[in-house]
């Protein structure tokens, strides 16, 4: 998992990132245990210091839980992947709409714009089938 990491935002939250991207993706499940520490570190590429406080951040943001001596663990609720999914939807719809806006591009003019590039999606989608 070791990557590049952007100098604009802390590595800490790309890690946070990254962890609820996994598990909006059912890539890690709910009640799902996560890498220790220094498994997440090394495979991360970073100080696990660093891995630390990103578990730290999701603890506080009601993701996972510690539970001593046994390590960080995904919530059980279902919610919380839903939650993610829907927190994440929002924040790229916003940022691409802010994109398009900061272009000139009108609401109407995005949703088509959009309506037309999943048409084609879908047409080579069912052309692959």
């Amino acid at each position: 998992m070791s990557k590049k990491y952007e100098a604009t935002k802390p590595i800490y939250l790309q890690i946070v990132d990254l962890v609820c991207r996994q598990i909006a993706r059912g890539e890690i499940r709910p009640g799902e245990k996560l890498p220790s520490v220094r498994e997440m570190a090394i495979q991360s590429g970073v100080n696990p210091n660093t891995i630390q406080r990103s578990y730290t951040e999701m603890e506080r943001m009601g993701i996972v839980e510690a539970r001593r001596g046994q390590g960080s663990f995904v919530l059980e609720d279902e919610g919380i992947v839903q939650g993610l999914q829907q927190s994440m939807q929002k924040e790229i719809i916003e940022q691409f709409v802010g994109n398009m806006k900061d272009l000139g591009f009108s609401s109407r003019e995005i949703i088509a714009g959009l309506q037309s590039y999943l048409k084609e999606r879908d047409e080579d989608d069912d052309s692959l089938s």
